[in-house]
């Protein structure tokens, strides 16, 4: 399950960079920005603020989903489309940090038939 929680080699981000306010791109278009993040390794993340298209939501994304880190532009690339993560499991204040519900989200990612 760790390996959802990592950066993909060459992509992690300087650790002295915030990516808080960044904003994030799937592959079909911005889909909202950082809210938080966790560089720890094997537990690294976003929770993206997507609220701007889906009123109030935010969703939690594992770091091996980030396909580029641009600080010019302040912007992260992703490897998933807007509905993929739209449809992830619901993000819960109260929970996203529990095993079990970052077991559900590296589950429901690693479901495509595709590399993420």
């Amino acid at each position: 399950m760790t390996e959802a929680w990592t950066y993909r080699d060459g992509v992690a981000p300087d650790p002295d960079l915030s990516l808080i306010d960044y904003d994030v791109e799937a592959t079909n278009g911005k889909i909202g920005s950082v809210e938080e993040e966790s560089n720890v390794d094997g537990d690294s993340y976003l929770v993206v603020d997507i609220g701007f298209w889906l009123f109030g939501r935010k969703a939690l994304v594992p770091a091996s989903l980030v396909t580029r880190v641009d600080p010019e532009a302040n912007k992260i690339y992703l490897a998933r489309a807007q509905d993929e993560i739209e449809n992830a499991p619901e993000f819960d204040e109260d929970t996203y940090t529990d095993v079990a519900y970052r077991r559900r989200v590296g589950d429901y990612y690693s479901s495509f038939s595709y590399a993420p």
